[in-house]
Formats: structure tokens, sequence, C-alpha cells
């Protein structure tokens, strides 16, 4: 431009404001604001998210924040997060601690070597919580994922000065029921509030906010909450006739709350159950009154019966994603009349539920057309029959997930690849009677297949992978454990499919330097590889790969005898983007620890 600033002179604050927009990840935000101070000042402006990790004294940098960036109107504070500062112990570093970070976002102080660190943590307090509720006075979202520290009177200031909240997640936070009643009495927008794990709770505070967001609350979670009752469900079934959402997961929970929710919230969308105390007499309800249900999730239940599936198989029309987690006692009888009454299910899940066999899965297969995921745990009364129906009638199933199925084989996957072209997702776990045979049928057939997933099926061999070298649009591949799978497999995965970004080729011992220099040559947008238990790889196909695979940001490499301190170097000084290495300790040199800095992380794992 020759100093020319021809894009701040022609366009106006609120054109760059609405191109900020489209920015949609923090790095190319930060970058902008970089650009000059006026793009610095608008980006400030423009922010409405921030994400914290609450140690480094948090209550500072909310402070910081507010400051800086007024029109935020989500807020998401979670204490699991944090950023840790490495350095070396020693006289230069300590005379800069005071210059690591002015907010003492985290410091680091080694004991006992370079690469020993300790982390001194902060919580979010009440006093920083007001400080939120001071500086986003428009709040819309807060999320304070275990923030243990933050009480009811923290909440209440939230409350008093962000009216327009619609959003609260308050997951591991020990707040008591003054805090919710205030949030009840004025935050009357709210539409969205998760109390999970909230273990100082008790009827009184969610019934009093079931009172105040009685016209607009749309979703409740509630878990391990002791404290909560029916009496809790009851209110909500009185007061909140717009919920659309409800996720229970509580011993304390019985039928008679349900019933309430299930009489009083016909509205109802999602139901999500983990309640050993409630029966079929709960779900029959929710099969009368909520027909409106189309998310239907039921886990670890010893009580319900297929009277509760025919309920809802009768009732719910629009059921469109029915999850069955460990429910023992029901059956295939059950299943079918979902399958007879909700033909618009598009997501089904079976996990561990052992009176479902192929029966029930071929009534699936016959009666929901638009079923576009199915997965299958555990699953060992279903066999090969239930998935060729499945082949023959789901036209436009994408997904499909088969884990320890050991009745499922070749018959059934070729059927599934025949019928189901429009495959892109196939994960496979311990099916050990599925073998290349299937897996060659979904290269020839499912040329849209973008993730593939095979572990520890022994009887895939490299003329599957040959196959699905077909698949040029495979990003996700994981072999982890066909010990059949060598050179020549990955081979045609590098020469077939250039945007693969993810391998996993883990404990193939017959795996060599040849395919890491083919995949280096045919990969290069391969940014996660994990080469871990493969015997015959060594630091020469470790070069390879990383000399041309310059978008590498993982690998692991555990017990590889052929890798040494050399190789591991090789990683780190060639992957400008190389953010975690997984390697022994005693593989690591201290040249390597010192240039890897403190932007990788590594998990050191001792012989």
């Amino acid at each position: 431009m020759k100093g020319h600033d021809r894009i701040n002179s022609s366009l106006p604050d609120e054109l760059i404001l609405e191109i900020f927009r489209y920015l949609d990840t923090k790095p190319s935000r930060d970058a902008a604001s970089l650009v000059c101070k006026r793009w610095l000042g608008l980006e400030r402006l423009s922010r409405d998210t921030i994400r914290i990790g609450a140690s480094g004294s948090p209550d500072g940098l909310v402070k910081m924040l507010s400051s800086r960036f007024p029109h935020v109107r989500n807020v998401f504070i979670d204490e699991r997060r944090s950023i840790t500062l490495p350095f070396q112990f020693g006289k230069r570093r300590r005379a800069d601690h005071s210059a690591l970070s002015p907010l003492k976002l985290q410091f680091a102080a080694g004991k006992t070597g370079p690469e020993d660190y300790e982390t001194e943590t902060y919580y979010l307090s009440d006093a920083g919580l007001a400080v939120v509720g001071d500086g986003f006075s428009k709040l819309e979202k807060l999320s304070l994922i275990w923030c243990s520290n933050v009480t009811s009177l923290g909440l209440r200031s939230i409350a008093e000065k962000c009216n327009a909240l619609k959003s609260l997640d308050l997951q591991g936070c020990y707040v008591g029921d003054q805090g919710l009643a205030a949030v009840g009495e004025w935050c009357k927008q709210l539409e969205d509030l998760n109390l999970r794990f909230c273990e100082g709770l008790t009827d009184t505070g969610l019934v009093n906010l079931a009172l105040g967001c009685r016209r607009k609350l749309k979703s409740l979670g509630v878990a391990a909450c002791a404290k909560i009752t029916d009496v809790s469900l009851e209110a909500v079934g009185s007061y909140c006739q717009s919920l659309e959402t409800l996720s229970l997961d509580s011993e304390f929970i019985h039928n008679k709350g349900v019933l309430a929710v299930a009489k009083g919230c016909r509205v109802l969308k999602v139901l999500k159950l983990q309640c050993i105390n409630v029966t079929d007499e709960a779900l029959e309800a929710v099969g009368i009154f909520c027909n409106t249900l189309e998310f239907l999730a039921l886990y670890s239940f010893q009580r319900f019966t297929d009277k509760s599936l025919c309920a809802i198989g009768k009732g719910c029309k629009r059921l469109k994603n029915l999850t069955l987690s460990d429910c023992y006692f029901l059956s295939d009888k059950g299943l079918e009349a979902v399958a007879v009454g909700c033909t618009e299910l598009t997501h089904l899940e079976v996990n561990g539920c052992h009176n479902i066999g192929t029966f029930g899965l071929e009534s699936i297969g016959r009666s929901c057309a638009s079923l576009s995921e199915l997965a299958l745990l555990y699953c060992q009364k279903i066999g090969n029959f239930a998935l060729s129906e499945i082949g023959r009638g789901c036209k436009f199933l994408q997904a499909l997930h088969l884990v320890d199925c050991s009745s499922i084989g070749d018959d059934a996957i070729i059927s599934i690849a025949k019928g189901c072209r429009n495959l892109k997702k196939l994960h496979i776990r311990r099916c050990y009677e599925v073998g290349s045979k299937g897996i060659v049928a979904v290269g020839e057939n499912c040329k849209f297949l973008t993730d593939l997933s095979l572990r520890f099926c022994d009887k895939i061999g490299d003329e599957a992978l040959v196959a699905i070298g077909n698949c040029h649009s495979l990003r996700y591949l994981n072999v982890s454990g066909c010990h059949h799978i060598g050179d020549a497999g990955i081979i045609a995965i590098a020469r077939g499919c250039p945007e693969l970004s993810y391998l996993d080729v883990s404990v193939l011992q017959n795996l060599g330097d040849m395919a890491m220099a083919e995949m280096s040559e045919g990969c290069p947008m391969l940014k996660d590889i994990v080469l871990s238990h493969c015997r015959q790889i060594t630091d020469v196909g470790l070069s390879y790969l990383v000399s041309r695979c310059t978008l590498l940001e993982t690998c692991h490499m555990v017990y590889c005898p052929g890798i040494t301190t050399v190789g591991v170097a090789t990683v780190v000084a060639s992957c400008a983007n190389i953010k975690k290495v997984l390697v022994e300790r005693w593989k690591v040199s201290q040249r390597t620890r010192r240039r890897a800095g403190s932007t990788i992380s590594y998990l050191c794992v001792d012989l």
C-alpha cells in the first residue's frame, strides 16, 4: 500500500465490526486486533464471549476483562481449565517472576529440576462474581463449572445486576437455596438451568426458582442433588409449562415427580432419565401426555419393561432420537413398538440391553427409513440379519457404531455397504467376526466415507485398507490392534487419502518405516498420529514423516524401541505446530526439553 491506509479511510466502523463477526475463532480475532489501534478498539467492542480458566487469580482477570470488553454477553468460567506457564527455577527466572504475568494468571516454580513444576491455584470468589455482575450488565449466558468457592451471596449479586440472564450453568457449585431463589426473583428471562452436582440445594431453592421463572424456563438439568426430590418436580410441572428439556440423574426422584412433569409440561421435547426408582408408570404418562417428545434417553433402568416403550411408540410419534443403556428388562417387543410407532426415528443407540436381539433391529430396518445413525454396544444377541434389514431399509444411514457385538460379521457389513452408500462414519471395536471381506465392500461402495475406526478387529488385513484407499475423502483412520495390517495397507491409504488428518496405527507389529515415508508424501494434512507399540518404526521413518507433515500437532510414540532420543528431537525441531508428544521420559534430552518450551504438554511415561 506504500504507506496509504485505504481500508481504514474507506470503511466505517459498522462495516469493520460486521467483518469481525465472521471471525469465528479467538486466534483470528486476536490477530485482527493487532493490526492497528482502531481495530483493537473495535474488536474489543465486538467481542461477546469470554472463557476463563479459574486458576491464577480469576477475580482480577474478570475485572480487567470487564473493562476491556464492555459488550460481552456470554461468560464461561471453568475451574477445571488452567494455563500452565512453566519456567526453570533459577535466579534469572526469579528476577522475572513479577513480569511473567501482571495478573498472576498462573506461575510455576521448579523444585528438583527444570522438568518439575509447582502450580499455585486460585479460585473464583463471590467478590469476583460481583465484578462479573458489575462489568457485564448485558450478560445473557453464565457458566460456572466447579467454581467451588462461589456461594449464594455471589449468585445473588449476579441475579440482581444481570436481569437479562437467559442461561445459567452451576455444575459443581456449592450454592444454596437463597442464591437460586434470588435467580428466580430477578432473572425472569431465564430459559436454561443446569444444577448438576449442586449438593447444597434443596427443594426450597428449586421451588422458588420455578415460581419466579415459570413462563420462560425451557431446559432443566438435575444430577446428584440428594436434597432435591419429587417436590421440586411437582413445582416444575405446575409452573414451568414451557419446559422443553429435562435431564434427571437421581436416586431420590420417583414416579410422582416425573408424572407431574409429564402432565404439566406438554411441550416436552427432550427427556433424559437415570433414576433407578422410576418405573413403567412414569414412562406411560410420558407417552400419553408428551406427544411432542423428540429425544428420549434411558440409562441404567432395572425397573422398566416393554410397557414403557409400547407407550412411547403409541404416543410419541415425533420421536427422532432414542438411547437405551443398560435397560435389562427391555426386549425386542418394546423396540418393535417404537419402530412401528415412531417412523421418523433418525438416531438409535442400544447399549448393554441384553434382551434386545435381531428381531428388534429388523423392525427398525423395516419401519424407520430415515435412520441416519445407529450404535450397537455390547449387544450379543444382535446378528447379521438385523443389519441386513437395516441395509435394505435405511438408505440414509450415515454413521454406524459397533462395539463388542460378537454375532455380527462380514455379511452384515457387506449388507450395510451395499445398501447405505451415503455412509460417512464407521466405527467397529472388538467385533471379532468382522474381517477384510466386509471392509473391502465398504471401500468399494461407500465413497463418501470420512471416518473409519477398526480397533482390535483381528481378521482385518491389508486388503481391507487397499480398498479403503478408494475413499478419497477419508480424514480419520484408527486401526489400532489390527495385527494383520502392515506397510501395504497404510501405503494404500497414503496414496489414496490425501485429506487424512488423524491416524492411529498403535500396536501394529508389522508396520515399518516404508509406510511412514509414504504418509509423508501422500498425507500433508496429517495433524495427529499414534505410533505407540509399533516395534518396527525407527527414527528414520519418523524423520521421513515429519519432513513433509508440517501441520503435525500431536505424536504418541510410547514403547517404540526403534525410536530414540534423536527421533523425539526430530519431531520437536521439525514440527512448528506440535502441541503434545507422548513418550518415555528418558527419551527426552535436556536440549529437546528446553527447545520444546511451555507450548508442548509432555506426558512422560517411565519404563
